[in-house]
């Protein structure tokens, strides 16, 4: 199968989760992709053995991709990597701040040498003064753009569970390089995308800076509860399965009570008759719904929700989720040729199974081809 970005050369000087995030997309989508290591390797490798040796974060995000070990500090391999970006397209960085200038490799002055580059710059918090000192991971990230605040329960903090900070700065850092390649295809000039960690999170976090900034005061945690719709949460059913459940709109409602609840006239009590009103009196209305949901089987409770025509979803275990009947599967090789099944790529990606390589496994063969 022909992927959309294949004669795309991609150069990454990555680490961890962001940089190699975006990267691994454009692999998938046919570009071809020459990830730059130190001697060690990334340090994602280490950081744990689960998928066949590999840890689970590299399988993730390397499979395909070209490892070459150099020190582009050294002369010899500083000119092989200019020989490289000589011919390549897109040029990933997520090392610390002012980390590829000191090496004599600034973005800027590389775009005006190889016009046809395009750089991103992958960062934690930008660039400024006053948090180029700042050392910025995932958890970090999450805690001090107060998504942390507004997730957990409501007597206790919580860490959103998988490394969505990071995750959200390489979508976003590969949705920028689609756009410039779409820009370059145009003006035959390369262009500078740059996003942080922190910079995309506090986009996602729009909605609760509003709340703050208009309101006076951010949504509270609630647990399994929507901060600011209801009813949109977790409720028990007879058998303590907890089913979560979704009203988006009035008609919703109505239908809920008329059919969920068996209770059409609370529909329009005071108490309940719009969200705010809800929302004002979740814990009346829970005490409501639980009431109620208490006494079905979770079944029972699912096929008035159907009949309802009401959104809902079990809170699943990492087990349920790998028995998902919606989930499908897919094959990758681990370093040491073991086969492991992951969730599928985006859909029009090539079929083909691909590797994790070795560190250093190409690095060879790369300094023979672009030896002068």
């Amino acid at each position: 199968m022909t992927g959309a970005l294949d004669g795309i050369l991609v150069v990454a000087i990555e680490q961890a989760v962001a940089a190699p995030y975006c990267s691994t997309r454009l692999r998938e989508a046919g570009a071809r992709v020459i990830k730059i290591e130190r001697a060690g390797g990334d340090f994602a490798r280490g950081y744990d053995s689960v998928a066949g040796g590999d840890s689970s974060y590299f399988f993730w995000l390397n499979q395909g991709k070209e490892s070459l070990v150099m020190d582009f500090k050294q002369p010899d391999d500083a000119a092989l990597l200019h020989r490289i970006l000589a011919k390549s397209d897109v040029l990933i960085q997520n090392l610390a701040p002012g980390a590829m200038s000191r090496a004599g490799f600034d973005l800027a002055e590389l775009r005006k040498r190889y016009p046809q580059l395009i750089t991103c710059d992958i960062s934690g918090y930008g660039h400024g003064e006053a948090v180029a000192g700042m050392k910025a991971y995932d958890f970090l990230v999450q805690a001090e753009t107060g998504l942390v605040s507004i997730s957990g329960g409501e007597n206790e903090l919580g860490r959103i569970g998988i490394s969505i900070c990071d995750i959200g700065a390489g979508m976003t850092a590969h949705a920028g390089i689609l756009e410039a390649l779409l820009q370059r295809a145009g003006t035959g000039i390369g262009s500078a995308v740059e996003v942080s960690l922190f910079g995309v999170t506090a986009d996602w976090m729009t909605v609760p800076l509003l709340h703050y900034d208009y309101g006076g005061k951010a949504p509270s945690r609630a647990g399994l509860n929507h901060p600011t719709i209801a009813p949109y949460g977790g409720y028990c059913a007879k058998g303590g399965e907890i089913v979560i459940i979704a009203i988006q709109n009035e008609r919703e409602w109505q239908r809920f009570c008329e059919i969920v609840l068996e209770a059409p006239e609370q529909a329009s009590t005071e108490e309940f008759c719009s969200n705010n009103q809800r929302v004002a009196n979740r814990s009346a209305l829970d005490t409501m719904i639980h009431d109620v949901t208490q006494t079905l089987e979770r079944h029972e409770l699912a096929a008035r929700l159907q009949k309802a025509d009401i959104a809902f979803g079990s809170v699943n275990s990492v087990g349920d989720f790998s028995r998902h009947p919606a989930l499908h599967r897919r094959h990758g090789k681990s370093s040491n040729g073991m086969s492991v099944n992951y969730p599928e790529r985006p859909m029009g990606t090539p079929d083909d199974t691909l590797a994790v390589p070795r560190v250093g496994q190409h690095s060879d063969a790369i300094r023979e081809e672009f030896n002068l």
